[in-house]
């Protein structure tokens, strides 16, 4: 099967990633709008028209299903992209919302992710009306996505940022913290010595491969797609380096093309 994501920037990749390692055979398209990141700082009106265009972009490549992996765009425009795409669309947040539910041992979850995302709830929202009595502690991580864009994953620096944006969720007890932007799974390793041994940490790129690999074996077909292949709408500057570290393997080829027209 052919899958294809989007992500306003670089961190979509984590989820491409994680597809690789479940769906070896799948061919995988990924599109970044690195021209007009970040979406977390356009109205709702410019990110639902984004969208379309994303949604646009993937019809007319006609890659089975789609993946949006950015979370302001599965918080405020999935209808968007759902109506304008003709297959099956995964968002981040539900499988994220989902493999915390599984997780959570005491009903006290902790979500972190960019102030965009955090504002719109999302994933908050889900996980309460999904189950009465749960604990939600969300906190916005800003300083984390370009932490993990310049590849400061280890030592004082992540760590004194992870420690002063997670005190509140350990305070409050949660057993268990989504990682509730792509970026983050580039720091699991700091925010997981933070919160402790007995913390679950869900990775919300994880988890939407895993239900694309469930939606895959429900609607294989053979012979579809074309090789891998990545899309941005500015691949200037330092972009590939920054891409190679989400994906864990150098971007051998970068296509920029242009969205809207």
């Amino acid at each position: 099967m052919s899958w294809g994501v989007f992500d306003s920037g670089v961190g979509g990749l984590t989820v491409v990633r994680a597809l690789r390692a479940r769906l070896p055979e799948a061919h995988l398209t990924y599109l970044g709008d690195t021209a007009r990141v970040p979406y977390g700082i356009r109205s709702v009106a410019t990110v639902r028209r984004y969208a379309a265009e994303a949604a646009e972009f993937f019809r007319r490549r006609r890659v089975e299903g789609l993946i949006v992996a950015c979370n302001t765009v599965s918080a405020v425009a999935l209808d968007v992209v759902e109506s304008g795409f003709p297959g099956p669309v995964l968002d981040v947040v539900r499988p994220g919302v989902a493999a915390a539910l599984e997780a959570t041992r005491r009903g006290r979850i902790g979500v972190i992710g960019t102030p965009a995302t955090i504002r719109s709830d999302a994933y908050g929202a889900g996980l309460r009306a999904a189950r009465d009595g749960l604990v939600v502690v969300s906190r916005a991580c800003p300083l984390f996505v370009p932490l993990a864009e310049e590849g400061w994953t280890d030592g004082d620096v992540p760590r004194l940022a992870a420690e002063r944006y997670l005190a509140p969720l350990i305070e409050a007890g949660v057993d268990t913290v989504v990682l509730g932007c792509t970026h983050y799974p580039l720091l699991r390793g700091v925010i997981g010595r933070v919160m402790g041994p007995e913390v679950t940490l869900v990775d919300s790129a994880e988890a939407v491969a895993a239900v694309a690999e469930q939606r895959s074996a429900a609607l294989e077909r053979a012979g579809r797609g074309e090789p891998d292949r990545c899309f941005v709408t500015d691949a200037g500057g330092a972009f590939a380096e920054v891409a190679g570290r989400f994906l864990g393997a150098p971007i051998e080829r970068l296509e920029e093309v242009a969205l809207g027209t």
